[in-house]
């Protein structure tokens, strides 16, 4: 992604009404800008799932709760430090409150701040237990929610003959941000479309594998090597900007963290933990000593 895109989509000021549909509704006088309410609707939807889980598995404690926070946290921070160094080196005077509000927002940066929080916050007070099973459908959930404003908002991505390319209105096309393929006419690949359906699949089979798979906290690895596959993949039609080599930055950065994933998924095969059929404790009482474990 341009920074003038992501300057234009998630900036202050003017430059957020930049977009193909900006304001959603308005609350009397009040414009709810597009991106940030299905932003906001993807992490209560997130938060929700990760509550009624936790929940189900009789761990909706004050310490998951801290947990969750640490997991919010993580992800806030995350998502706006995947595109710090993008403002730093793009922005003519690049200022504190633009670093913190206008650098835009990445998805990737939030699943790994995501993931660190939860870490931190369960070395912090100690929480020794599995918890990624309780994350791993929220956040199919929440991101699949998330991306409808990003659909609404953001240049669908690179022009497509196939017969379900989206067309953008004509009286709207010419404000999508830093999309020269945007022209009147042109069908484009309806690239957060793809993702939010394959989100919602997602979603159905790990609950699906809930019951199947009986190593804790492997679901939100699932998840994570999932996820990598289909955006490394859509990428290629998504028309972010190419970094090297005919890759994007997204896509530089999962060839970087496949290999932890790789390790670990070879790491359980070659100790057989995939061919145990009981299920093991998954509960802080059941867990008495090591390391905390996402």
């Amino acid at each position: 992604m341009h920074l003038a895109q992501v300057l234009a989509c998630r900036g202050a000021g003017a430059g957020r009404l930049i977009s193909m549909y900006p304001v959603l509704f308005h609350v009397g006088s009040l414009p709810v800008l597009t991106h940030d309410f299905f932003t906001v609707l993807g992490l209560l939807a997130g938060t929700a799932a990760v509550v009624i889980e936790a929940r189900r598995r009789g761990i909706a404690d004050r310490a998951m709760a801290t947990i969750v926070v640490g997991a919010l946290v993580g992800a806030a921070l995350g998502t706006r430090a995947g595109n710090w160094w993008l403002y730093l080196t793009q922005t003519a005077r690049p200022t504190l409150p633009g670093l913190l509000v206008d650098s835009g927002k990445t998805v990737l940066g939030g699943l790994t701040g995501g993931y660190l929080g939860v870490l931190v916050t369960k070395r912090l007070i100690g929480y020794r237990a599995h918890t990624g099973d309780v994350f791993a459908p929220a956040a199919a959930l929440g991101i699949a929610v998330g991306r409808i404003g990003c659909f609404l908002t953001e240049a669908p991505g690179t022009p497509t003959s196939l017969p379900w390319g989206f067309v953008p209105p004509g009286n709207v096309v010419h404000r999508i941000p830093d999309c020269p393929q945007c022209v009147p006419g042109v069908a484009l690949h309806p690239s957060f479309l793809y993702e939010i359906v394959f989100l919602a699949g997602l979603f159905a089979v790990l609950l699906w594998l809930r019951p199947r798979v009986h190593v804790p906290g492997e679901l939100f690895k699932i998840f994570l090597a999932s996820y990598a596959v289909f955006r490394f993949a859509v990428e290629f039609v998504r028309g972010n900007e190419v970094a090297a080599l005919g890759l994007t930055r997204p896509q530089w950065f999962l060839l970087a963290t496949a290999p932890l994933l790789a390790w670990h998924f070879a790491r359980q095969l070659r100790s057989g933990a995939f061919r145990s059929t009981a299920p093991r404790a998954t509960t802080v009482a059941a867990v008495t000593q090591g390391p905390p474990v996402a």
